[in-house]
């Protein structure tokens, strides 16, 4: 094994993404061979001392890809509040599963569990603009001018002192029912609780969501908590998308 930054050593260790390794390094928890780590160390795991708050670090996991089809009521964050139920407890896989990215107790639909760090910042960081897709059910019918201001972005109406529009997204009406309306979104920001809140500072009232696209991953058929191991093509898609260089058309989209 050759010398590789601390940062993507942890990662494959089962700590979280190169982002969350970073800040550990950066806390002073990480030492090398006795030696407070800094960022842009490297280390060689058949040679050096590697240690977490003094104790030895795992050695790197087999990496795992499940996606699962979370059920609303269960809890997507690494600790579950209140007594639910989290993503991991229904995998039920030994050794770590971290979710990439989040969605919250009543929301439904992909979730991507994985130890493997790298692949966690390349799908969560804003620099890489990766899609999501949801299935969003509204109570009543919008007009034009709710859908077309939902594309352009707003600023929502819980953060009055942060003048800072929604990143533009692609909104259109997939059918109209007696229940509300079902409409598409596809949106490669991801602030927490965004979809219910926007629709909120719009008058919309949200009733459901499902999320069906995660850049190149699809959910297709799996029922609500059943999950699968992803395959090779899936992971290498996943590593080889390149959102960034589409970005030109979503400034195209027709209001």
């Amino acid at each position: 094994m050759t010398a590789e930054r601390l940062q993507k050593i942890l990662a494959k260790s089962g700590y979280g993404s190169r982002r969350t390794c970073e800040q550990l390094i950066m806390n002073g928890r990480i030492h090398v061979n006795g030696k407070m780590a800094t960022i842009g160390d490297h280390a060689d795991l058949n040679k050096d001392n590697v240690t977490i708050d003094h104790k030895a670090i795992n050695l790197p996991e087999k990496l795992n890809y499940i996606m699962l089809h979370k059920p609303r009521g269960v809890e997507s964050t690494l600790k579950p509040q209140m007594g639910r139920e989290g993503v991991r407890d229904l995998v039920g896989l030994p050794g770590r599963l971290y979710p990439v990215g989040r969605l919250d107790a009543e929301s439904e639909g992909l979730i991507l569990l994985t130890n493997d760090g790298t692949l966690t910042e390349k799908l969560t960081h804003a620099r890489y603009g990766h899609e999501k897709e949801y299935l969003v059910l509204v109570d009543g019918y919008p007009d034009d001018t709710q859908i077309a201001t939902w594309r352009r972005g707003v600023i929502l109406d819980d953060e009055p002192t942060r003048v800072r529009k929604t990143v533009r997204a692609r909104v259109s009406i997939r059918k109209k029912g007696a229940s509300g309306t079902w409409l598409q979104i596809i949106m490669r920001e991801g602030r927490k609780r965004q979809i219910r809140r926007t629709g909120r500072t719009l008058g919309l009232r949200v009733k459901r969501i499902r999320r069906v696209r995660l850049s190149t991953l699809r959910l297709g058929t799996l029922k609500p908590g059943q999950w699968r191991k992803l395959t090779d093509t899936e992971i290498r898609r996943l590593y080889g998308s390149h959102p960034k260089s589409r970005r030109k058309s979503t400034r195209r989209i027709s209001n």
